[in-house]
């Protein structure tokens, strides 16, 4: 299909574009809109939820509320109040990363070291300077080739002075699925706190967190508004504020909350988990037969790992990469053919870098330096990924000759 909003960003005669880029950010589903809608119709809209007037009570239960869906979606034992709404998963990264180990340390000086995989989201491994300058000592956790952070990989980092531990749930390059649920039993065996960013697997998949002490979702990769998200946290475990002011969120980060964005978010998540399972069995198969067309032989075209999408790879997310090709080429040729789908490589200062994920796999460079990520929802038709694939193979051989 086109993206929902192509309607509102093409006009008369011009071609309409589809959008497959997903796992940057989805577009609001019609659960989030009539959230929205609903909210905006209420009388306590615009309300302060910490105010104590029967309107601002009204919000509160309304945020309340979110919290209790988004808990339910999560399932693994968290509780409405473990719910810490956020601005972003940006912000729910560095408060899992900096909160928690900080936390950590605060309970037991000797815990200093911090663990964190090579191929998490930019918000995570861009925290880790300021880790260090905040006297931890971190280190990068490598995958293999298969993309996977390895539980043997994790155990042999581990000791006392380890105070956290963060492997992301999903890559959200690749869409390698990670053995989080091992992971966090060796970690806690060792005394450390675990942190899993699934922004990514949230509601796409089936998710292991059990043993996890804080879990990071975000509203945007599932059809929910951008900015805001949320770090469900365990009760008892040591986070320190990294936000100071009001004292909202039972003092673990402070600022009003977005009482709209907070029901919408809870209201994408119910609609996603409840269809999960068949919509994951039909992306899963329009991913795999993507895969199939695309890196079949002779098409010159890679699979950035050999994991199938219905058993270590997240449905939905096609990552690929063309050698002959470089990625910002690939990215501008799609998008001058209509098609919209994101680089797994980035672009700064006019010099392409080769995709920190890629190269941590140990990925050729100039192999990873023609990495794509094709990434939609159960939203998306056969008929747009075959124009798709009959667009990209087409730009591929034409550069090859």
């Amino acid at each position: 299909m086109t993206s929902p909003n192509a309607a509102a960003n093409t006009n008369a005669g011009e071609k309409s574009l589809v959008y497959l880029d997903y796992a940057a950010s989805a577009p609001l589903s019609e659960a989030a809109l009539e959230a929205e809608r609903a909210y905006e119709a209420a009388p306590f809209a615009g309300a302060n939820p910490n105010s104590l007037h029967t309107l601002g009570r009204q919000a509160a239960r309304a945020l309340d509320g979110a919290r209790r869906d988004l808990a339910r979606c999560l399932g693994a034992g968290f509780r409405p109040s473990d719910v810490v709404f956020t601005s972003g998963g940006t912000e729910s990264n560095n408060l899992a990363l900096w909160g928690l180990a900080e936390g950590a340390r605060q309970r037991d000086r000797k815990r200093t070291r911090v663990l964190v995989s090579a191929i998490e989201h930019d918000s995570a491994l861009d925290a880790l300077p300021t880790l260090r300058d905040r006297g931890f000592d971190v280190e990068l956790l490598r995958p293999g080739r298969d993309g996977v952070v390895s539980p043997e990989t994790v155990e042999a980092a581990l000791d006392d002075t380890v105070a956290l531990v963060s492997v992301m749930s999903a890559n959200n390059e690749t869409g390698v699925l990670q053995p989080v649920g091992a992971i966090a039993r060796l970690a806690h065996a060792a005394g450390a706190l675990v942190h899993t960013d699934a922004a990514q697997a949230f509601a796409r998949v089936p998710l292991e967190v059990d043993d996890c002490d804080a879990v990071s979702i975000a509203a945007h990769k599932i059809g929910g508004p951008v900015g805001i998200a949320a770090l469900a946290v365990r009760p008892r475990t040591p986070l320190r504020p990294q936000s100071f002011g009001g004292g909202q969120e039972q003092g673990r980060r402070a600022g009003t909350q977005d009482v709209r964005s907070a029901v919408a978010f809870a209201a994408a998540a119910l609609d996603a988990c409840a269809h999960l399972e068949e919509r994951r069995e039909r992306v899963s198969a329009l991913a795999n037969r993507l895969y199939g067309r695309l890196c079949a032989e002779g098409t010159g075209v890679l699979p950035t790992t050999t994991a199938r999408v219905d058993e270590g790879r997240l449905p939905g997310v096609v990552s690929i990469m063309c050698p002959r090709v470089d990625s910002e080429t690939l990215v501008l040729a799609l998008d001058a053919a209509g098609f919209e789908v994101s680089a797994a490589s980035a672009c700064s200062s006019g010099s392409l870098d080769a995709s920190h994920v890629l190269t941590a796999m140990g990925v050729p460079r100039d192999q990873a330096l023609g990495s794509l990520r094709v990434s939609f929802d159960h939203r998306v038709s056969e008929v747009d990924l075959d124009r798709f694939a009959e667009a990209l193979l087409g730009i591929v051989a034409e550069r090859a000759r």
